[in-house]
């Protein structure tokens, strides 16, 4: 509703009261509805995760983790370029999980940023005073997140495909491995946007959310990496394949060394069967609706 004041002359009343009449209008514009509501949460999350729109504080650290993302890769090219070799030194659906810290502190940083301040300052619930509903505010959010890793992780495996094309690499290969490598980014981000929405959402508070993400995603690769090595020495190998489903990082592992022809960084180098592999996405799948469906009962119980 807007206030529009009315231009009728004041009417003097009895004791030198003035009274105004002010006129009301309905809003007679468009009505863009929850369709355009959730695009735009969604537009204004994703510019948040590069801090455009922000402060130039906010841009340091997301910008400085992109670069740091895709200079190994353009120092890759450029030794591929240079030296004629006949294949890059790394895999596309290798490059993330050698740069997991990375990915790792920009989740950290990241998730936090996107739902936390929301909470600290209680705007959830003016979200929902709009038409706006839980489901709408979560898919943005979860979207938002996704998408930002996705461009953080994917823009690396492009710069190393246009570089292998500039190097004169086999052309089919290369997009081969380049699709491969997307597939694998895109579940990679799906799966760390979830937990780390579902973890930041818990506290308001920046930092414990921040340090909450970041023990999660390094202790439980950790710990994983210990037990698979500890298995290994052991000749236990049968137990390495089942101990990766414990760590996001070695779920993703799995699933590309089980099915996008990925050379496994698990102990001895054996990834999973293809029954194991099968196990591995349905767990990740199933890890990603989980997220979903937490943060769906966080905002039923914050929107109140």
């Amino acid at each position: 509703m807007a206030a529009e004041q009315s231009t009728q002359t004041p009417v003097t009343a009895p004791g030198d009261t003035r009274i105004h009449n002010i006129g009301y209008r309905s809003y007679d514009g468009p009505r863009l509805g929850r369709a355009y509501a959730r695009l735009s949460l969604y537009s204004q999350s994703l510019r948040g995760s590069y801090g455009l729109g922000r402060s130039a504080k906010s841009k340091v650290l997301p910008m400085l983790l992109f670069v740091v993302m895709c200079v190994p890769a353009a120092i890759m090219v450029a030794v591929a370029v240079a030296t004629k070799t006949k294949e890059l030194p790394v895999d596309y659906t290798r490059y993330a999980i050698i740069m997991q810290a990375v990915i790792s502190l920009y989740v950290a940083s990241q998730a936090p940023q996107s739902v936390s301040r929301d909470l600290r300052f209680k705007t959830v619930p003016l979200y929902f005073s709009r038409p706006i509903e839980t489901a709408d505010y979560v898919r943005a959010k979860f979207a938002a997140l996704a998408s930002a890793l996705f461009i953080l992780t994917a823009a690396p495996l492009l710069v190393l495909y246009i570089g292998a094309l500039l190097a004169k690499l086999d052309f089919t290969d290369q997009t081969k491995g380049f699709a491969q490598g997307l597939v694998s980014v895109a579940l990679l981000s799906l799966l760390f946007a979830g937990i780390g929405l579902v973890i930041a959402s818990v506290t308001p508070r920046r930092g414990f959310g921040i340090a909450a993400v970041i023990a999660v995603l390094t202790i439980s690769y950790g710990a994983v990496s210990t037990l698979q090595a500890i298995a290994e020495v052991q000749n236990s190998g049968d137990g390495i394949a089942w101990i990766g489903l414990f760590s996001p990082i070695t779920l993703i592992d799995g699933v590309q060394s089980a099915f996008l022809g990925a050379t496994s960084a698990f102990p001895g180098g054996v990834g999973p069967s293809d029954a194991e592999g099968v196990v591995y996405v349905l767990f990740s799948l199933g890890l990603i609706a989980a997220c979903y469906g937490l943060l769906m009962r966080r905002y039923k119980k914050v929107g109140l």
